[in-house]
């Protein structure tokens, strides 16, 4: 939650103050939780339901980065926590592509963050409107659009973050085009393309377009006192993608 309290210097423009808030925290751990339980498969392949949990991951992702850009003062940019933000994508964008690329061998993406990033500056654009801002996000758009085969979830990946931006500005009907995009973003997988009618297919698509329900019921969750997602989240993406892979290793060498 925001609150706005007048300057130190007594002018009459104010400054948000972003605190804590336990429901976006409760969203970063779903997506953390289901992320892990996507990425389990990989020891596991014939566990469908793991990848149908792992649906929710993303779009939960896309909503925390929309709701923190959100917080922001619309006529604060660029900051130092927007700056610092894009640094740690940036370092872990390129950090995680060891990992990911050892987890999956034959993937023709690159690894989530780059998606997030690019997602990053198209919200950016929407949120605070500035040139430069603006700038950036027709540049990530352009470029999502060239390079979509490369990037994880595609081009409706990128565009996820700013709808639910504007969906959180404008609700109702709203909400069909993140939840739509969610949907889309699953459908660049090549299996779902091509057998978008199988009764698992549907499964997971139909979880897929219930994330954002599903994360906007827990963002509320105010109460639920779950521990701080701190910095330490970005580590732990690449970290992961290591252990599970170095599991997988194993397990072969094994004969498991």
């Amino acid at each position: 939650m925001d609150r706005q309290v007048p300057a130190a210097n007594g002018e009459q423009r104010v400054r948000a103050i972003t605190v804590r808030s336990a429901g976006l925290d409760l969203v970063k751990w779903t997506a953390i939780v289901t992320m892990v339980a996507d990425h389990l498969r990989y020891l596991w392949p014939a566990a469908d339901g793991l990848f149908v949990i792992g649906r929710l991951a993303f779009p939960l992702f896309c909503l925390a980065l929309a709701i923190n850009v959100g917080r922001s003062d619309p006529t604060m940019w660029p900051s130092r926590s927007a700056a610092r933000y894009l640094g740690w994508l940036l370092v872990f964008g390129v950090l995680s592509e060891g990992p990911y690329r050892w987890l999956d061998t034959g993937s023709q993406t690159l690894n989530v963050i780059p998606t997030l990033t690019l997602g990053l500056f198209l919200a950016w654009a929407i949120h605070h409107r500035q040139a430069l801002a603006c700038l950036l996000g027709l540049s990530a758009a352009l470029t999502a659009a060239l390079f979509s085969d490369h990037l994880m979830y595609g081009l409706p990946g990128v565009l996820l973050p700013a709808a639910i931006l504007i969906a959180r500005r404008y609700g109702g009907a709203g909400w069909l085009l993140p939840c739509a995009l969610a949907v889309a973003g699953n459908v660049t997988n090549s299996w779902l393309r091509a057998h978008p009618l199988q009764p698992i297919a549907l499964v997971i698509l139909s979880t897929a377009a219930m994330s954002l329900p599903i994360g906007l019921w827990l963002a509320r969750q105010e109460r639920w006192q779950v521990p701080r997602v701190g910095r330490w989240g970005y580590a732990f993406y690449p970290l992961h993608l290591a252990l599970i892979a170095g599991l997988q290793r194993l397990a072969a060498a094994l004969g498991i």
